[in-house]
């Protein structure tokens, strides 16, 4: 399998390319703008076709690819079925299979950092890693106070589905601020200082407290975003 872990520094996000099968065909999760000559260099270096660019929810840190790359290489552009850009090719179900070449990916309804966000579990069947977007971070969790945001729910969709997946998946960030690139279901569990040892009550009180400022293109991303990045 072809997997790479693109970093885009100014908003500290993480992109996804994964590809596998004699098909050649790839998926792209979180595409950021500004990389998009990096992705298409990519893609023909490794010689690979992009299918599906998937964007986890509507961001408000960075302005997505998701239509540039729709322009450039014919991808299918993908996201969860509440979300407000009405510029995708079609919306993913809670529970569906997206089969790209030898891989498969499932859909997971994953609201609370956002109202529409989803993750994406890589072989469902025998789940080895999932695409958590924001909602659940390496030690720490997405803010939940914004575009539909609730720690009730951000809380449920960590500990009722992502937690329920098997101890070994690999988690694997929409963002990282700390150095960290990957982690696990196992450790998330045990060590994530919002999350372990914690009742909804207590990860309530901490979300509410937070008092963050808002994103700094939050103005800008979020009304491009709901255009895939073409506003």
């Amino acid at each position: 399998m072809i997997f790479r872990q693109l970093f885009h520094r100014q908003s500290s996000t993480y992109s996804y390319l994964l590809a596998s099968g004699p098909g050649r065909e790839a998926v792209l999760i979180d595409p950021v703008k500004e990389h998009l000559p990096q992705y298409l260099q990519l893609l023909q270096e490794l010689e690979v076709k992009l299918v599906y660019a998937i964007d986890t929810h509507t961001h408000a840190d960075h302005i997505t690819a998701l239509g540039d790359l729709r322009d450039a290489t014919a991808c299918v552009t993908l996201m969860g079925e509440f979300t407000r850009a009405q510029c995708v090719s079609r919306s993913l179900h809670d529970g569906e299979l997206l089969a790209v070449d030898g891989l498969t990916l499932q859909a997971l309804y994953t609201p609370g950092h956002t109202d529409e966000s989803f993750s994406f579990v890589l072989r469902p069947e025998r789940p080895q890693a999932v695409f958590t977007g924001d909602v659940l971070l390496i030690r720490g969790t997405g803010r939940t106070d914004f575009q539909g945001g609730d720690p009730h729910k951000s809380w449920h969709s960590i500990t009722e589905k992502l937690f329920r997946l098997p101890d070994e998946t690999l988690v694997y960030p929409g963002h990282d601020y700390k150095g960290w690139s990957v982690s696990s279901i196992a450790e998330e569990k045990r060590w994530n200082p919002r999350v372990a040892g914690r009742s909804e009550a207590e990860y309530v009180a901490i979300m509410r407290a937070l008092n963050l400022p808002d994103p700094a293109m939050m103005d800008i991303a979020i009304p491009a975003n709901l255009a895939c990045g073409q506003a």
